[in-house]
């Protein structure tokens, strides 16, 4: 005699045995006005999203030591974070660092490991770091690595003896992007400011 789980039964005794979702509800093109019980305060207080297109024009590669570079994305200076692209150009290391927030990264181009892991992110794998870890950044690979970054909070770095540097957060980003636009003559993208 077969007997069906308590959940499953408990769900058809109340009539709410869950279809499932197969595709979103509406494929209409058009723009939807969904209805919004706080729609005065989000249209007063809610801040707009962004957009950042692919050109250099929106956000140029910025050195970031000799043999790296950073595309600026994003700076939210209410949450400490920060979103770039990171370019190492060829085979190299970033250096020893450690985070003081949450970091999420997806391997786009060539690939990348920390010497502390034996994994290796290739295009397409995630990388989910917790603050406090301390990990060294290298690639092996002689075309290099991209990494899309969003981090929150400071990084602190350490020099190969174990010796603090400096560290970087949001208010660092900024000014590393707006210096190298004022240097060279680039508008600064209010985009790029959340």
């Amino acid at each position: 005699m077969a007997t069906e789980t308590a959940p499953k039964s408990a769900a058809k005794r109340l009539g709410t045995d869950p279809k499932p979702m197969t595709a979103p509800p509406s494929t209409a093109y058009k723009i939807v006005d969904v209805p919004e019980l706080q729609r005065d305060v989000i249209k007063r207080y809610a801040v707009p999203g962004t957009f950042v297109g692919a050109s250099e024009k929106e956000s140029p590669w910025v050195p970031f030591g000799t043999n790296a570079a950073i595309r600026h994305l994003a700076f939210d200076v209410r949450h400490n974070i920060f979103s770039n692209i990171l370019w190492i150009k060829s085979k190299g290391v970033v250096g020893t660092h450690k985070h003081r927030g949450t970091v999420v990264m997806i391997c786009l181009e060539g690939s990348t490991r920390y010497l502390e892991y034996d994994w290796v992110a290739t295009p397409g794998a995630f990388i989910y770091e917790t603050p406090g870890l301390t990990h060294t950044l290298v690639t092996d690979d002689p075309n290099g690595v991209k990494l899309f970054g969003w981090l929150q909070g400071p990084i602190e770095w350490y020099d190969e003896h174990g010796k603090f540097v400096e560290t970087s957060d949001v208010w660092w980003f900024m000014n590393h992007y707006e210096t190298y636009c004022r240097e060279h003559g680039i508008p600064i993208n209010k985009q790029l400011y959340l």
